[in-house]
Order: C-alpha cells, then structure tokens, then sequence
C-alpha cells in the first residue's frame, strides 16, 4: 500500500477536521463513501464536539476506522467486539506512547501550557497508525 499519510493533510488543510480528514482518506479501504464518513466522524473532531474533552479527534477517527474493518455486522449476535477493541486499542496505545496522551486539551496544552503534539502532527500520527495496524503497511 502506498501511504496516505500527505492526503490527510491535504484534506486537513481543505477544511476537513482532524477526524474528518483521517477518516475519509482511508473510508474506501472499509468500503465506506466519503460523504457518509466525513457526516459520521463530524461530531469528532477537535475532541468531541469542539470541547477538546474528549479523545483527538484524529485517533477516534482511526477507531471508527477499526470499527468498520473489525466488525462482522452481525446484528443478531455480535461477535466481533473484542477483535474490534483489540484493533482499536492497539492504535490508542501507539498513540498514547509517541505522544504522552490521546486526549486533545492535554495533546494541545491546555492548562499546562505544554503542547504536546500539533493537530497536523496528530493527524500524521493516527495516519500512521492506520496504515501500520488497520493495513499492515
């Protein structure tokens, strides 16, 4: 597989959220249209909501990913979650190691005025991480 990991950053640049912009580069790996990812991860982006509460919206986004790839959809007895969160939660412990957090006020200092990671950095981060753990590439 060739990277991606630029497209992220072009779309970012376009106007596309951290999550947005993570999500739809690979959503037609997970057979996913652009237009249904970049309306599903919307909400994500700068840490849920705009609140920078919740987790980069850029590592959320490579879990959606995994989500979408682990999962068999089977509806009447779901049997794939603990695959799906073993995927997911291989991403977040990458993450969390190269940048000392995955929460977005911590990644962008908020309150301790100490900036872990840029949003372009965490974007390059989680695309990484696609790539190697979703796509082993």
């Amino acid at each position: 597989m060739d990277t991606r990991v630029e497209k992220t950053l072009e779309k970012r640049k376009k106007g596309y959220n951290c999550a947005q912009a993570v999500a739809c580069t690979y959503c037609d790996m997970v057979g996913v249209d652009e237009k249904t990812m970049f309306q599903m991860t919307e909400a994500l982006g700068a840490g849920l909501a705009g609140s920078m509460q919740g987790p980069c919206g850029a590592v959320a986004a490579a879990c959606v990913l995994a989500s979408v790839k682990g999962s068999t959809g089977n509806l009447e007895a779901p049997d794939s979650t603990k695959a799906t969160y073993k995927l997911s939660g291989k991403i977040l412990e990458k993450f969390a190691e190269k940048n000392q957090s995955v929460l977005c006020k911590e990644l962008k200092g908020v309150g301790t005025g100490k900036v872990l990671r840029s949003c372009p950095g965490c974007i390059q981060d989680a695309a990484e991480l696609v790539e190697e753990v979703l796509f082993n590439a």
